[in-house]
Order: structure tokens, then C-alpha cells, then sequence
């Protein structure tokens, strides 16, 4: 197989497609909601929890079969329907610039969703290439337990302690002290972050 080129994407805005309504579309759709992206479900009939979601205003529902005009101008497509022939033929209809992935076809997709552990601002992806869900799925399980809930305070400190950083000290050699500083275990379990940077700034000035 071709190897896959790991990204994370900004979807907000963009047009996402998914094409089913059973379990494999509602795990596609969980993955996406949050992502202010618009998404809509192409199906005659959806599971319970696909239409709360609808009803609640979170996803866009075509009670409808699948036709080709369902997925123009989408940015990225989901073929989940339990139809072999459906998926591909949703493939075939996906223009070239078009993102597509199959749920019965991985090796036919051009992108695949990896098993995701999600901790505020950290993201860790696990995927196997297709080889086996089971295992992605086992290994975020792992991933979980060590990276708890900590991770989501964690990551906040560190996403405003480095804006603050970058954009007020000038001098490159502290700016890498600071930056390096607040990535190591200490601050991570420390109670008081914020005073610890400062009292680490006024160290490192100071000597």
C-alpha cells in the first residue's frame, strides 16, 4: 500500500458528507462533531442516536437514497452504508480533489480517521494503515491511561504560557530556556504553574 502522510485539519466550515445511517456512521459522525464542521447524513433511515442529532440541529439528515449531486462542492466523504456496491460507487463519483474514505475498503480510501485519544489541546492519533482497527483501538486504550485528564490543564498552560513567551521576551537563548522549562515533568505537576514561570523568569534574568 501507499503510505499515508499523518495531518490534523481544520474543518470548520467545510462540507463533510457521510453516506449511511447505521453504527459505522454514527462512530464517523462522533469523530466530527465539535469540529464546527457542516456535516450532513445521506441515508433513507438513520440509528436513534444519528437522529437526535439531527434533531438537535448538530448534523444536516437527507432522508433519502444516495445520488451523485449529494456529494458536490463536499470537502470530505465518508462511504458508510453496509452496500459494497454503494461505497464504491460513491468512490467513483468523488471527484479527484476530493478527500473519500470507505468503511469497507480501506485500501480503496484516500484518507482514513485514526483511533483518537483527545486530552483539551493534545491530540494522539493510532493507525495501522488499515491492518487492524482492533489493535488501533487497544493501543489508545493504553494511551488513555496514561495520558489522563491532567493533559487538558496541562496543554492550556502551555498554549498561553508560550504565546506569552514568544511575544514578550526578546532575547532567543532565554525564550529557549522558558520554552524548554515548561515542557518538563515539574511543570507538569506542579500546583501553581504560573508562579513558577514567573519565578523562573526572574531567575534566569537575574543569574
Amino acid at each position: 500500500m501507499d503510505p499515508y502522510y499523518p495531518i490534523t485539519l481544520r474543518l470548520a466550515g467545510k462540507k463533510i458528507i457521510v453516506v449511511g445511517g447505521g453504527k459505522v456512521a454514527e462512530r464517523k459522525i462522533k469523530g466530527l462533531i465539535g469540529t464546527k464542521a457542516d456535516i450532513t447524513v445521506v441515508s433513507p433511515e438513520v440509528s436513534t442516536k444519528i437522529n437526535k442529532l439531527a434533531a438537535a440541529g448538530e448534523v444536516n439528515w437527507l432522508a433519502k437514497t444516495f445520488a451523485i449531486e449529494d456529494i458536490k462542492g463536499a470537502f470530505m466523504i465518508f462511504a458508510a452504508t453496509n452496500d459494497r456496491d454503494l461505497n464504491q460507487a460513491i468512490k467513483i463519483a468523488a471527484e479527484a480533489h476530493q478527500l473519500v474514505t470507505i468503511a469497507d475498503d480501506p485500501e480503496g480510501s484516500n484518507f482514513q480517521v485514526p483511533a483518537k485519544v483527545q486530552r483539551g489541546r493534545l491530540t494522539i492519533a493510532v493507525s495501522t494503515g488499515g491492518a487492524s482497527p482492533t489493535l488501533a483501538r487497544n493501543i489508545k486504550a493504553q494511551l488513555e491511561q496514561e495520558f489522563d485528564d491532567r493533559y487538558d490543564d496541562y496543554l492550556e498552560f502551555l498554549f498561553q504560557a508560550r504565546q506569552q513567551i514568544v511575544q514578550e521576551v526578546a532575547d532567543p537563548s532565554l525564550k529557549r530556556k522558558l520554552l524548554k522549562a515548561i515542557a518538563s515533568p515539574a511543570f507538569f505537576t506542579s500546583k501553581s504553574r504560573q508562579t513558577d514561570l514567573l519565578a523562573l523568569y526572574k531567575n534566569l534574568t537575574q543569574n
